[in-house]
């Protein structure tokens, strides 16, 4: 699967050599609006067609019917979805949703293809006024502003309740988590996954690593001296089998640099 140039997810076949399942674009947009350092709140919660936009239909068409593209990764502000008054759980704006829904039904149910549901944060939560750097990280118990790991659980297993039914959606965990241990990295990971689940959802998970989750650094130490991805992704339990690991990189002309990732996949019997 690749997005436009710069994000893959290493092949979902059970085989070494596969073909490309998915073939698609990232829909950058719904995140946009906040960037204002020193300013946090800023944008929040924005206006829908001026600060922030999810897809262009018109663009969609095009993608789909002329370009034969399937797949689309569609991103949103976690602050925006549960707003900071409510915190980080099941309660959600409704009006933020019901546009980001739109957007996911055109998708999917106008097209027929698929989309990937894509919470713009890098693992953080409470201020994405100078991304990706800024916010409390997720479960990071020594800061009193951070949501915790339970509330990251219970954010996804409303948000998947939501899109149960429709199988065309992919659940993408969140985008690029950086400069934290990569085990809570793991742990949140791991409480999405037993959310989505329990929400009866059971379409493919995508469940990112540490480092910005580049696949040429997935074996080394990132960050501080972050633990590497491959010491703990291998943990990751969904009863359903269905979870795949979601991988950015940019020079995907270079096949050596996903060596060791490659490796270590299969050695893991993981996707």
């Amino acid at each position: 699967m690749f997005f436009g140039s710069v994000t893959a997810l290493l092949s979902l076949a059970s085989t070494s050599f596969g073909k490309i399942l998915y073939a698609g674009v990232n829909e950058s947009g719904g995140e946009f609006g906040v960037f204002a350092p020193g300013q946090k709140g800023f944008g929040l919660p924005g206006r829908f067609g001026v600060d922030f936009a999810f897809i262009n239909k018109s663009t969609i068409d095009i993608f789909v019917d002329q370009e034969k593209i399937n797949f689309f990764r569609v991103t949103f502000l976690m602050e925006r979805m549960a707003p900071l008054e409510f915190g980080l759980g099941s309660k959600f704006n409704e009006t933020y949703f019901s546009e980001y829904a739109d957007a996911i039904n055109y998708i999917t149910q106008t097209k027929g293809v698929y989309a990937l549901i894509d919470p713009h944060n890098y693992m953080r939560y409470n201020d994405p006024s100078q991304q990706p750097f800024s916010g409390s990280v997720i479960g990071n118990t020594s800061d009193p502003t951070a949501a915790t790991t339970a509330q990251f659980g219970q954010f996804w297993h409303e948000l998947a309740r939501r899109f149960a039914t429709n199988p065309k959606v992919v659940f993408g965990i969140n985008n690029e988590p950086h400069d934290m241990p990569t085990e809570l990295v793991l742990q949140n990971n791991q409480a999405a996954i037993n959310g989505i689940r329990q929400a009866g959802a059971n379409q493919l998970i995508l469940a990112p690593g540490n480092g910005f989750t580049g696949g040429h650094s997935w074996n080394q130490t990132t960050g501080a001296g972050d633990a590497p991805s491959s010491d703990f992704l291998n943990k990751l339990v969904d009863p359903l089998h269905n979870t795949a690991i979601d991988v950015h990189e940019v020079d995907i002309q270079s096949p050596s640099n996903l060596a060791g990732l490659t490796a270590w996949l299969q050695e893991n019997n993981l996707k």
